[in-house]
């Protein structure tokens, strides 16, 4: 598309917020839980639960995302699914998001427009839609997402509920963006499987209600790190997490050749490698199907062990430290 004044395409800048509003929302369907979309001064979503689960994140560009790896359609799947897998992790399913984009006034707008589309395709995944947002100026992009999810019934599973002799248990897959994230860093070809799952994360959806049918106990998402993540949940808790390196040999396996590629040792990506957005949670009884066994749950004090031993690895994501 052209400018009809310049002859040029189109920046967020040229045309302005009301008209790049009414690009993003033109011609989209929104699911039943979404009463009322963009248009007015806010959404109304449904919440037959009588409860709602709420979230929210943020991406900011060169710290969550960078635009030479990263298409504007990869970027909105993966804002959306880290915000849904936190839905997931309290054993609700998402209904609706809202999102805030900041961006340069020079930004094209075909760009904001793949933003939008990897939005709904993700959203769209899990039956949610995009229920509103906010359209302002930056001098770089950021992306702030709140989600919206139900309950159905459930009650929601919480970090606090995990019981010494319970079985620990994964949902998805671990290390894959660590590693893809290192192919990305060094520059190191191939591997596009791993590199791609730097660049769009795929939780298990439907598998955190699939956790609080079953009885789970306690559940997280595994965005900064399984170790880091699963410290929250035993300091909640009061209990003490045996990891088996054994039952994650699968994921070791799955990113060993390009460890070898990038001269790493798998081990950390596995264990401390965070942005899979698989969720990791305590079942009393037998785990449920598309969950794996990976440990136990031991008497306090609260800690995280691989093996029975204190693990002196990186362990996970810190926000105000970097990788």
């Amino acid at each position: 598309m052209r400018d009809d004044n310049s002859g040029e395409p189109p920046t967020l800048g040229r045309l302005g917020e009301f008209a790049v509003i009414d690009r993003m929302v033109r011609g989209r369907r929104q699911p039943p839980a979404v009463q009322l979309g963009p248009g007015d001064d806010a959404a109304v979503v449904a919440a037959r639960d009588g409860r709602t689960v709420v979230s929210t994140d943020m991406l900011v560009q060169d710290r969550h995302f960078r635009l030479d790896w990263s298409t504007p359609h990869d970027v909105g799947r993966k804002a959306i699914a880290q915000n849904a897998a936190d839905i997931e992790a309290m054993g609700a399913r998402p209904t609706a998001f809202v999102v805030g984009f900041a961006a340069p006034g020079d930004t094209p707008a075909a760009a904001a427009d793949e933003l939008v589309d990897g939005m709904w395709d993700e959203a769209e995944r899990v039956g949610a839609g995009i229920a509103g947002g906010d359209l302002v100026s930056c001098p770089q992009w950021v992306l702030s997402v709140t989600v919206l999810g139900e309950l159905d019934g459930r009650a929601p599973v919480l970090r606090s509920g995990a019981k010494a002799g319970s079985v620990i248990a994964v949902a998805g897959e671990l290390g894959r963006s660590a590693a893809g994230y290192a192919l990305w860093e060094r520059g190191i070809g191939g591997f596009g499987g791993l590199r791609r799952r730097h660049l769009v994360p795929q939780p298990p959806y439907g598998q955190g209600a699939a956790a609080a049918a079953a009885g789970a106990q306690a559940m997280i998402d595994v965005s900064d790190g399984l170790i880091g993540d699963l410290r929250h949940v035993a300091a909640a808790s009061g209990v003490a997490m045996d990891l088996a390196t054994e039952a994650l040999r699968a994921d070791h396996d799955a990113v060993a050749e390009a460890a070898a590629a990038a001269g790493a040792d798998p081990w950390p990506w596995v264990l401390g490698g965070g942005e899979d957005h698989a969720l990791v949670a305590c079942f009393a009884g037998p785990v449920p199907p598309g969950w794996r066994a990976i440990g136990r749950v031991l008497p306090g004090p609260a800690r995280v062990l691989v093996d029975g031993r204190e693990w002196s690895g990186y362990a996970g994501w810190q926000s105000y430290e970097g990788r």
